[in-house]
């Protein structure tokens, strides 16, 4: 399984989607775009989500833009995500080690959605 977040600058999260870890990141975020967008944000992600059809979709459904590091293939596009990558990664670093995310002792996933939802919560 995995954990996808829709977030704010701020850390207040949005939207949340538990997902099998064979999903494509595209399609669950697809998902969390509709649950956690209200139009006119700036979306910033890694290179997994790359491509022209996921950024229109986004622009045309949303008025969002996706913000995200060129890939080494691509021209530069002058973005510099670093200090916002920084503290994306801090927050899912708090989530992991600090609140015990990745050892959770779930033994059903309805136990591991409460855990997850009590953990987000705290």
């Amino acid at each position: 399984m995995r954990l996808h977040l829709l977030g704010a600058p701020d850390g207040t999260i949005h939207s949340v989607i538990l997902a099998s870890a064979d999903q494509k990141e595209r399609d669950v975020a697809h998902r969390l775009f509709a649950i956690g967008l209200r139009g006119g944000e700036a979306i910033v992600c890694d290179k997994g989500y790359a491509g022209a059809e996921f950024a229109q979709h986004a622009v045309d459904t949303y008025g969002a833009k996706v913000l995200r590091p060129a890939r080494a293939t691509e021209p530069d596009n002058g973005l510099h995500l670093s200090l916002i990558r920084q503290q994306i990664e801090s927050f899912f670093w708090t989530l992991k080690d600090q609140l015990g995310l990745e050892l959770h002792l779930a033994r059903s996933l309805h136990g591991l959605r409460a855990r997850i939802t009590v953990k987000l919560l705290a």
